[in-house]
């Protein structure tokens, strides 16, 4: 268990991008925050492509694929949700992860680890609801939340090259200020939240 002493930076990062599409504005977005973070900040794609869908006759056998998952959540020290919405809500594929990554009961990997919330749409909400249903999940799996500033980026054509550049200063400028936030937002939740024994 580590003590306060070793929570020091950099700090492992794990990242999702809660949509499939190879194509996916909110992977380009992904691309933008890693670009503009901190450099104490050291990212991990999680990747859920691969889960079968949770059932909970899985809970007495988890397969490798999901094992392997639950361990590279285990290993960070923070996790950042970068989620579109489809339908008002929540992508099925990201809320699957979660659902593997909570169970059995008693294994929750997401429990303790500082979260950040973020998604980008090409509608004026900016995936509001879906972040507000990521949100509420995460408040059940006791994983602390960075409430502030609150990031609903409307993808207007152009606003970020395929490498993630960000051709907006303004917009480029308020990410940057919120990857800062949650640089921050990580070292509190270290200092203040005990380690899971």
């Amino acid at each position: 268990m580590a003590t306060i002493n070793e929570l020091q930076p950099p700090y492992k990062v794990g990242y999702f991008v809660g949509s499939m599409s190879a194509a996916s504005i909110n992977r380009t977005l992904s691309k933008a925050l890693l670009r503009l973070a901190p450099q104490d900040l050291v990212f991990t794609e999680i990747r859920i492509g691969d889960l079968p869908l949770y059932n909970r006759d899985y809970d007495g056998n988890y397969p490798k694929v999901a094992r392997d998952y639950k361990a590279s959540i285990a290993a960070q020290d923070a996790l950042l949700f970068v989620t579109p919405e489809y339908n008002r809500s929540l992508p099925g594929a990201l809320k699957n992860a979660i659902d593997w990554a909570s169970r059995p009961y008693g294994e929750n990997v997401i429990a303790r680890k500082a979260c950040a919330v973020i998604g980008a749409s090409p509608g004026a909400i900016g995936t509001a609801v879906a972040q507000q249903q990521l949100r509420s999940v995460l408040s059940f799996l006791q994983a602390p939340q960075m409430n502030a500033p609150e990031a609903y980026i409307q993808a207007r054509p152009g606003l970020f090259e395929p490498d993630g550049t960000v051709t907006d200063e303004g917009t480029e400028a308020f990410l940057r200020g919120f990857m800062g936030s949650f640089f921050e937002f990580i070292e509190r939740v270290l200092t203040v939240v005990p380690a899971p024994r």
